[in-house]
């Protein structure tokens, strides 16, 4: 039996019995090289093909499933924090048994958000929710926190049920007055009796029982008297996120009025 070159792969197979042993057989590893090179060049064909086939920014399964990993990874929370879900359920938990606003940096330290900007985000996205499904409530901003809400439209019917001790106290007197101070803040007494033009002094001191009005120091005129303002409980009442949303003077002005 000869014996074949360096190059050739000699495959002997099982040892037989004399006259029925058969001769190894002999391939030539260049042969081999060969055909893998030629079957790795028409599988690139063949994937180049595949991919001009495929509809522009469709991606192949493997690279969608290397992309749906990728996803995963950057959706899955960091040990020990919550996900998005978990967080805007604790919010809105949170919303609905309070009757006080919450701000978003107390509504992070209580959920355990990351920060205020996150709690943004989800009460944003509770909002829209509660508007897409025609819920009864919304979420406001109100008194520089956040605050469940009946929808405007439905107010009417609610207050059959409840009306607010706040709302059916205060007399004409005494918004005029809150407005003043509200508009003038800080202000005086003397300076509310003066463009009222009757005394005030019992109105201030109903006001400031009901909580919709404190005392914010004193004014650096002659007996240094009190100055007035409104509380957040006065944002509150009447559904005010802060001081700026009060409605501008001129919109107030009677319709004719030069």
């Amino acid at each position: 039996m000869s014996q074949g070159n360096e190059d050739d792969l000699t495959n002997a197979g099982p040892p037989g019995d004399g006259a029925n042993d058969q001769d190894p057989v002999i391939i030539p590893l260049d042969r081999l090289r060969a055909a893998h090179e030629e079957q790795a060049a028409r599988d690139s064909e063949e994937s180049v093909q595949a991919r001009e086939e495929r509809p522009r920014g469709e991606q192949a399964p493997q690279e969608q499933a290397q992309t749906a990993e990728a996803g995963a990874a950057e959706e899955e929370p960091v040990a020990g924090e919550l996900n998005r879900l978990e967080l805007k359920a604790i919010i809105e938990a949170l919303l609905f048994s309070t009757a006080e606003p919450l701000g978003g940096r107390k509504l992070a330290e209580l959920a355990g958000a990351r920060d205020a900007r996150v709690v943004r985000e989800l009460i944003e996205e509770l909002r829209q929710e509660y508007d897409a499904s025609g819920r009864a409530f919304t979420v406001q901003e109100v008194a520089n926190g956040y605050q469940l809400f009946t929808r405007p439209d439905l107010h009417r019917w609610v207050n059959k049920l409840h009306m607010r001790a706040e709302e059916e106290s205060i007399s004409q007197a005494a918004l005029e007055t809150l407005a003043i101070i509200a508009y003038r803040q800080p202000v005086t007494r003397a300076v509310i009796e003066d463009i009222r033009g009757v005394q005030s002094g019992y109105i201030l001191r109903s006001l400031i029982e009901k909580s919709l009005v404190r005392v914010t120091g004193r004014s650096e005129e002659l007996g240094r008297p009190l100055l007035y303002g409104t509380t957040d409980v006065f944002l509150q009442v009447f559904g005010l996120a802060s001081l700026k949303a009060l409605p501008k003077l001129e919109e107030l002005e009677q319709p004719g009025r030069g």
